[in-house]
């Protein structure tokens, strides 16, 4: 997120609250309702839920890597009760262009599955809160307290989350990527990245996302072009807050977003 981004969402944030998946007093509240999905228990032990939204047309929430155009979502289970972990698993996202920016994220209605591992036997209580920006000619932060949900025991296949489970982005492997490189080179506090991605095309007007498991580290949007089976992206990786930027290649996630499909590569080589 640029700094012209946060001043902005810093200022929003003034707005009125949406309290249990409403905003009364927020005008802009009844263009997102959110419910939590119970859905059903896997042999492993953990569960699998959902998060649905539901936007008015034409307005848009962003994914886990928003662009400079968007405001990532935040979510906060603290005030769940026998939990251990809860994991989103994004579905692929789409690529939007508002007054020559790009964001990345999705419009109408879209389901995030959570895979969630209890701490314990017994009931798993899932209570949450999410911080999440809806976009349409205005871009508005919002505050959901979500409505708290006891798991079922063991519950059934949901068909909306088995959906969005089935829209996961493809793994390297399975799209036939052949080699990942990267090459890192220092610029004062800066590190310029060209990630190398040797690669069958993925349809028309691929886009590249870097990110890193980092939240220090701020990443550009890529700048991404093709010449035959190489993909190739460029991005400035910096810290938020000066000093010292530890960079491990391995922890990188390289989304390519493309007109047919999403595939999802960990990590990359040294060139």
């Amino acid at each position: 997120m640029t700094l012209r981004h946060l001043l902005s969402s810093c200022c929003l944030a003034l707005l009125p609250v949406v309290a249990g998946g409403v905003a009364q007093a927020n005008p802009y509240a009844d263009h997102l309702a959110v419910r939590l999905l119970p859905g059903w228990k896997q042999a492993d032990g953990s569960h699998i839920a959902g998060l649905e939204f539901q936007l008015s047309q034409g307005w848009k929430t962003y994914w886990r890597a928003p662009g400079d155009a968007g405001v990532p979502p935040v979510f906060d289970w603290s005030a769940s009760q026998n939990i251990a972990r809860v994991d989103v698993i994004w579905p692929t996202p789409h690529v939007f262009w508002q007054n020559g920016m790009r964001s990345i994220g999705y419009s109408d209605r879209v389901v995030l599955p959570l895979r969630i591992e209890p701490s314990g036997s017994g009931a798993v209580h899932l209570d949450g809160v999410l911080q999440v920006g809806i976009c349409s000619d205005i871009c508005v932060p919002l505050h959901v307290d979500l409505s708290a949900l006891v798991l079922p025991p063991q519950g059934r296949r949901d068909p909306a989350i088995a959906a969005s489970l089935a829209e996961r982005p493809f793994s390297g492997a399975e799209a036939g990527v052949r080699d990942v490189t990267c090459q890192v080179e220092p610029k004062g506090r800066k590190m310029r990245l060209r990630a190398e991605i040797v690669m069958p095309a993925a349809g028309a007007d691929e886009v590249v996302v870097v990110e890193t498991r980092d939240p220090n580290l701020w990443v550009s949007e890529a700048k991404t072009r093709r010449q035959g089976d190489h993909l190739t992206a460029e991005a400035v990786i910096m810290p938020m807050s000066g000093g010292a930027m530890m960079f491990d290649r391995s922890s990188l996630n390289l989304t390519v977003l493309g007109g047919g499909q999403t595939i999802e590569i960990e990590g990359c080589a040294a060139r």
